[in-house]
């Protein structure tokens, strides 16, 4: 199982334990976490699942869809770091791994 802590905009973080094959957006989905607002439900159609992933941790998760790096442009507070929490599927993993949850204000 992989340990994911999310840092929240608030400055707070949470550990979560995430399974194999989930995504970290229903892992903070199914902690209530905030910030992770997922409109459009995980389809990669609407970056309100926006989190900043730290270049250590890029390893452990597939590289970016075009589709993904499309919408991640047309949001304000993206960078190098951006990623869509629905796209970031965990694997059979023992990693412990960090994202900072955008601030969507």
């Amino acid at each position: 199982m992989t340990k994911v802590t999310y840092h929240l905009p608030d400055g707070s973080t949470e550990h979560v334990d995430v399974e194999p094959g989930e995504t970290l957006m229903n892992a903070a989905l199914r902690n209530n976490l905030p910030g992770i607002v997922a409109e459009c439900g995980g389809s990669c159609a609407c970056a309100t699942c926006h989190v900043h992933l730290p270049k250590q941790y890029t390893r452990f998760f597939a590289e970016p869809t075009d589709e993904e790096t499309d919408l991640i442009a047309y949001l304000d507070a993206a960078d190098d770091d951006s990623r869509l929490s629905c796209q970031l599927v965990v694997a059979d993993s023992e990693a412990e791994i960090h994202v900072r949850v955008a601030d969507s204000r």
